[in-house]
């Protein structure tokens, strides 16, 4: 497998373990959704059959094994696509961008034994909604800080946010 889409497919798998341990439903978006900049829909499921209100988040999706890493932040050259539907402030469903950082050595990304599942190293999150439009031509170098990790806790806050009509 090429080693970009080994870390398309490993960041789905940390994505997806995060939305099953908070009981969300997790899906990858169509290839219609993928082209305007969807990865992948989460979705908080009503806890009662008379709840009809559905919770939704959706997420721009990417990987890196670069050194992209500071004390205080992720510094990412995200593709200037991304950005604007990333930036754009109309879209029905919240969406924000997951950045997966793996190790270098893809021997290196998932530790097994009986005890335990490990998976290197660690997704962060941010919204670009209503940031600037940028002149740049191809990127732009976003900075996710290191304290949005994207966690259980951090993901059953936003979700939570969202349903009670607050923004990301």
């Amino acid at each position: 497998m090429n080693i970009n889409t080994q870390k398309e497919e490993f960041s789905y798998a940390y994505i997806y373990a995060v939305a099953s341990a908070v009981g969300y439903s997790f899906q990858r978006a169509t290839t219609p959704l993928d082209q305007v900049g969807v990865d992948v829909t989460i979705t908080a499921v009503p806890e009662t059959p008379q709840s009809k209100r559905l919770t939704l988040l959706d997420l721009q999706v990417k990987c890196t094994s670069r050194d992209v890493l500071t004390d205080d932040e992720i510094r990412y050259p995200l593709p200037i696509k991304n950005y604007e539907e990333l930036r754009y402030e109309e879209h029905s469903v919240p969406r924000i961008l997951v950045l997966v950082v793996v190790p270098d050595n893809s021997d290196e990304w998932l530790y097994q034994s009986q005890a335990k599942l490990c998976l290197k190293h660690c997704g962060y999150w941010i919204s670009l909604r209503g940031q600037p439009a940028t002149q740049n031509q191809e990127t732009v170098t976003v900075y996710l800080p290191r304290k949005n990790m994207f966690t259980v806790d951090a993901l059953k806050s936003m979700m939570q946010r969202i349903k009670t009509g607050g923004i990301l």
